[in-house]
């Protein structure tokens, strides 16, 4: 077809990238380009060809059909990697001396009801299961808020799951919890904690709230609360996310969330074959959202800034030991 069409390739070739080798004013440009539109094209230039040959012609210049992937992240912050250095010495030290590590965040809201489930998983041929059409909040059930919180060290999860809003103070709770049922278990002796966290959300750097109950967990505790938030647009290089919730999201695939109880024993249920373990629970309690800090209130918070971008990385003591800033 090429030798008895000089330049077909070619023309195809800058119609499929017109941004790159052709011409950025291309009329499929900012259309859909199909192999019949492709074709068409093709022949108001004076080519003579089908959509099945643009097919092949296409796969010959090494196009294939693709979807779009995640991986521009915006602006990259200049300080970008050192911070990723920082956590990461941080986070060594932490664990050599055997004091905990655990990585935080807010998983995918999720709607609760018989709502068609990510992914596929088997039946029997011409049985799967049936769900709603639409997918409308159902008024009763609402969304499932699962907060996760990772342990680096033991290989192992603990997901609160909330009803109501995400919240600083849910967080907080949900570490609270981790800490009740699996951390002081595995760390009776521990002096300190370190929390990496994403930037934003409910455990975003810029939340006073967030700090202001983090300070009753040290004050609880007594134990110093260590954290570090990952740079702008970084958060998937959070533990959590690959490590936990990756896990989760391949346990529950195709599965109707049809209830609260339902996603916390699917949760629970994950485990993957590196040992991963995982414990999940219901939070059914009611959490006030756009609450502030009073500024009395933030005076007597007991938080000590990092030299190296203290917006990111900040400490807080717990108020019932002497002061050690």
């Amino acid at each position: 077809m090429e030798t008895r069409q000089p330049g077909l390739k070619a023309a195809l070739d800058a119609l499929a990238e017109p941004t790159s080798r052709g011409d950025p004013e291309s009329p499929l440009r900012w259309t859909c380009k199909g192999v019949r539109r492709l074709a068409a094209a093709l022949r108001k230039r004076g080519f003579r060809v089908g959509r099945q040959k643009v097919s092949e012609l296409l796969g010959e210049l090494g196009y294939s059909l693709q979807g779009n992937r995640k991986t521009q992240e915006g602006g990259t912050h200049p300080d970008r990697d050192a911070q990723f250095r920082h956590i990461a010495r941080r986070s060594k030290a932490l664990l050599k001396a055997g004091d905990p590590v655990i990585s935080v965040d807010t998983k995918k809201k999720e709607l609760v009801g018989n709502y068609k489930g990510g992914g596929r998983e088997w039946h029997r041929k011409k049985k799967p299961t049936e769900v709603k059409v639409h997918d409308f909040v159902d008024k009763d059930l609402g969304r499932a808020i699962p907060y996760g919180v990772f342990d680096l060290a033991a290989n192992a999860g603990w997901v609160g799951v909330g009803c109501d809003h995400d919240t600083a103070e849910f967080a907080v709770a949900t570490i609270r919890s981790w800490w009740r049922h699996m951390g002081r278990k595995r760390y009776p002796d521990a002096k300190r904690l370190l929390i990496t966290a994403d930037g934003g959300g409910s455990n975003s750097s810029r939340s006073r709230t967030w700090k202001a109950a983090l300070q009753e967990l040290a004050d609880e505790l007594g134990i110093v609360i260590s954290v570090c938030h990952f740079p702008p647009g970084t958060s998937k290089w959070n533990k959590i996310e690959h490590r936990l919730f990756s896990q989760i999201g391949i346990n529950w695939r195709g599965q109707p969330l049809t209830s609260h109880e339902v996603i916390v024993k699917l949760i629970g249920s994950t485990t993957n074959s590196s040992g991963l373990k995982v414990r999940a629970r219901l939070d059914k309690r009611k959490y006030a959202a756009g609450k502030k800090v009073a500024a009395e209130q933030w005076k007597e918070i007991r938080i000590r800034l990092d030299k190296f971008h203290g917006e990111w990385n900040y400490t807080i003591q717990p108020r019932t030991e002497p002061a050690e800033l």
